[in-house]
């Protein structure tokens, strides 16, 4: 029911990817006559794929979190997260308001054991013809040296077992790649991740996001916003101002109608729609935010990354390099203090 556009866009993409995966079934969850509309709109014949959760309320892009969770407690959110926690339903996904959807999401389904606050987590093109996997984007605004370890804990997660990386590098998003360089909190966690056994690159700068330089990217909740949405906002100005060239005269209409395939690969290849679905790592379950400006392809690369994570384990991964890293760090910590008595030991 959320998003810039709602059920014009939400049903007609889940179509579409049921279609390309017959094995998966999705549960729409909010009001039945709408949704029941909109299915009849795709022209759909074959409703196995579907069932309808109906849900009385739904959450405003302008509500609070606590009209959200104390005032609609039977919102289509809700529902669609109760699903999970029931086991109705392996992953969730919604275009709604993001506040919302995280404060929900963690009070119905909690965090796993050793991650104090859940991270919003994507992807986002290189040069490389990759994507840097960066988070958090804005779920928490001040974090603790801990919380940007916990991070990046699950960031190797999700680029290990989404996107296949072998051993992902973890780089910490400072003002400079010297150690001396940062705030009190970013040296104190680039401390921690060089002594917590995951594949820490070091600081990087902001140009090593598109680079490619490392394949995950740890910050804090307001850096990692403000980089996202300057970034989608130079693409979209670079993007205009080109359209706005090739029309300048019949020369530059004639030079951009012969750059057509050229400037149509270009586009394919930093289409933010492709990479559209920012996963909510952290949770006792799948839960994936997509855009609320998504239009019909990007919803479905959306409910495609949440297939692709629960076919992929990614909560069962994320579980274990929690428990691992746990146990690496409980282990040095009893070797350092062994080492300390034995030192202090007079004979």
């Amino acid at each position: 029911m959320g998003g810039d556009a709602g059920l014009p866009v939400t049903v007609p993409a889940a179509y579409q990817v049921a279609k390309r995966h017959p094995d998966t079934r999705f549960l729409l969850a909010g009001d039945p006559a709408g949704i029941e509309a909109a299915l009849k709109a795709t022209g759909s014949l074959d409703r196995d794929w579907f069932e309808i959760l109906p849900a009385a309320e739904v959450v405003c892009m302008d509500d609070s979190v606590e009209i959200a969770l104390r005032r609609k407690k039977n919102s289509s959110m809700r529902v669609a997260v109760q699903a999970v926690k029931d086991g109705l339903a392996d992953a969730c996904v919604s275009a709604g308001n993001t506040g919302a959807w995280m404060a929900i999401s963690r009070y119905v389904l909690k965090t796993l054991d050793g991650i104090d606050r859940p991270a919003i987590a994507t992807s986002i093109p290189n040069q490389k013809g990759g994507a840097t996997t960066m988070l958090d984007l804005g779920a928490n605004v001040d974090c603790s040296a801990e919380h940007l370890l916990q991070f990046a804990i699950m960031g190797s997660a999700l680029a290990s077992i989404v996107d296949r990386r072998e051993r992902p590098t973890i780089g910490l998003l400072n003002i400079g790649e010297e150690v001396i360089k940062g705030n009190e909190v970013v040296k104190q966690a680039a401390e921690l991740l060089r002594g917590s056994g995951l594949n820490f690159y070091g600081n990087v700068e902001g140009d090593d996001i598109c680079k490619g330089t490392v394949d995950v990217i740890v910050c804090d909740g307001f850096v990692g916003n403000v980089v996202l949405k300057s970034m989608e906002g130079v693409a979209k100005m670079v993007a205009t101002m080109m359209r706005a060239e090739f029309k300048r005269d019949a020369f530059s209409m004639t030079a951009g109608i012969l750059a057509t395939p050229v400037l149509n690969r270009l586009r394919d290849r930093v289409d933010n729609r492709r990479y559209n679905g920012a996963a909510l790592l952290g949770l006792r379950g799948i839960v994936i935010k997509s855009h609320g400006s998504a239009d019909v392809y990007a919803f479905g690369c959306a409910l495609q990354r949440a297939r692709e994570a629960v076919h992929n384990g990614l909560l069962e991964g994320t579980t274990r390099a929690i428990d691992h890293l746990r146990q690496s760090l409980q282990a040095a910590a009893a070797q350092t203090a062994k080492l300390s008595n034995i030192t202090s030991d007079p004979s």
